[in-house]
């Protein structure tokens, strides 16, 4: 049976993650690309086939809630997995921690003495007008200081090789079951391979999670649970895989009860009390009497529970002002102003359409242009520029002057491709990465991996799940 002929690909301008400009293999894809094109085409179809039915047979689907066809889907993962180098990998730890460190800095100030607002290094206005920004949580700091346990930021590597960081996610950031669940089926597909790369592992991070929820209370054997939206939540599969994982309880907001400030679990024993909720319900619905009253997610009284220290939420709520797309953007002035640092990873370059020097220019070059609408997430509220026509142009302008506050816009960046399985052929995709980071009472740790989505329409960069995206396995070598 013939080999896999991978002579004919293509990097086409871009930055290969396998190969350079001239075609040959990097050094941390060598073993790799060895053990590759010892492998027919038909081999290799083979292989992902068996991954494709391994994710239906763990369940690792999700729910598209704008998909009238109702249909369950699996995050497809392709087999050739994205591979980072231990340099490489440091770098990225150290820019991470450096970010995550301010940021949490920065929620605690917003939220208490405002210095950074009155410094005037961030206009306040764009702070109170976030729909993420909580008025209820001023004077308010959580256990320990921590607001931003949890963190899954979203990283892009352009064309330069460079590595920029394309936005924060701290509200409830998903993905990690699909990073944890793409190693264990990669282990089984190339298991040689993982002992001759010396593959950092992952499989420890719930053990990891536990222990940062655990630490944020300074009791014994607390009672940790994760609380989900429900079984018809695009992400239930990761809610319930979570707290399988860590031993706890996975519960939805009509589970619990809270009597005297205090939360207990509803169990067949009678009450116990709750003390960390590991929730995966966004601020709006967690309590019907403070926010969205007709909510049926939240527990009535949850939120009070909280300000008076009786119950711990991770993530906290109220750090979803960092996720807001226009406050990324003054996200190096947040750096400097309290780390007296540069940043280490650097954010892509940001035009805010309330400023109206950056609207002016936005809505003349809007072309050439990405611009996202600040709240959205998913892929959605967003206008490609160069791929759009001018009729979804000029509606998008007037979006933009309507509500300029709501819009911010960037260029176009080439995102880094990895080699992908398509039709029979082997073909460059564009890919971003998530990697995982846990914040608790012995600092910040980022996992070792990552989940990297992948785009898996020829030529597109959209890699969102929703948007008809996949993943692949990350690799990160020890050496």
């Amino acid at each position: 049976m013939p080999k896999l002929d991978l002579s004919a690909y293509d990097t086409k301008g871009f930055y290969d993650e396998m190969y350079d400009e001239n075609n040959n293999v990097r050094p941390n894809y060598k073993l790799f690309a060895e053990r590759l094109q010892k492998l027919s085409q038909k081999k290799l179809n083979t292989l992902q086939h068996a991954t494709d039915r391994a994710q239906l047979s763990l369940g690792m689907t999700f729910n598209v809630y704008n998909d009238n066809q109702g249909v369950e889907r699996i995050l497809h993962l392709d087999i050739i997995p994205r591979i980072i180098g231990s340099n490489e990998w440091t770098e990225l730890e150290k820019g991470l921690q450096q970010r995550i460190k301010a940021l949490n800095l920065f929620i605690q100030d917003i939220y208490n003495d405002q210095k950074v607002l009155k410094d005037k290094i961030i206009p306040k206005e764009m702070i109170f007008s976030s729909a993420s920004y909580l008025k209820e949580l001023e004077g308010f700091k959580p256990p320990k200081d921590i607001w931003c346990h949890i963190t899954g930021s979203d990283l892009i590597k352009g064309g330069d090789g460079q590595y920029y960081v394309l936005e924060d996610n701290l509200r409830c950031p998903s993905g990690v079951s699909y990073m944890l669940e793409n190693r264990e089926i990669l282990k089984r597909t190339f298991p040689e391979l993982f002992e001759q790369l010396d593959v950092k592992p992952v499989y420890n991070y719930t053990h990891t999670l536990r222990d940062t929820l655990e630490s944020l209370v300074d009791i014994d054997k607390p009672t940790v649970v994760v609380m989900t939206p429900g079984m018809y939540n695009s992400a239930y599969f990761e809610h319930s895989y979570l707290a399988q994982q860590m031993g706890a309880e996975l519960v939805e907001g009509r589970d619990l009860v809270v009597k005297d400030d205090i939360v207990y679990m509803i169990t067949t024993n009678g009450l116990k009390r709750i003390d960390v909720i590991y929730r995966r319900v966004d601020d709006d619905f967690i309590d019907p009497e403070v926010f969205n009253k007709k909510s049926l997610l939240g527990t009535p009284g949850l939120f009070r529970a909280y300000l008076k220290g009786n119950v711990v939420l991770v993530n906290a709520p109220g750090t979803g002002v960092v996720d807001d797309k226009a406050v990324y953007a003054y996200i190096p002035r947040i750096i400097k102003y309290y780390l007296g640092e540069d940043m280490i990873l650097p954010n892509v370059q940001t035009y805010i359409c309330d400023e109206e020097s950056d609207r002016k220019y936005v809505i003349e070059n809007i072309h050439n242009l990405v611009v996202k609408q600040t709240d959205a997430s998913g892929g959605y509220g967003m206008l490609i520029g160069p791929k759009s026509t001018k009729k979804e142009q000029e509606e998008f302008i007037a979006k933009i002057k309507a509500k300029p506050r709501n819009y911010i816009a960037q260029p176009m960046i080439n995102l880094s491709r990895v080699p992908t399985i398509a039709d029979n052929t082997i073909e460059g995709r564009h890919v971003d990465l998530r990697p995982y980071a846990l914040y608790g009472d012995e600092g910040i740790k980022i996992i070792p991996g990552a989940l990297t989505r992948v785009a898996l329409e020829k030529g597109s960069i959209v890699v969102n799940s929703s948007q008809g995206g996949g993943s692949k396995d990350t690799w990160v070598l020890n050496s």
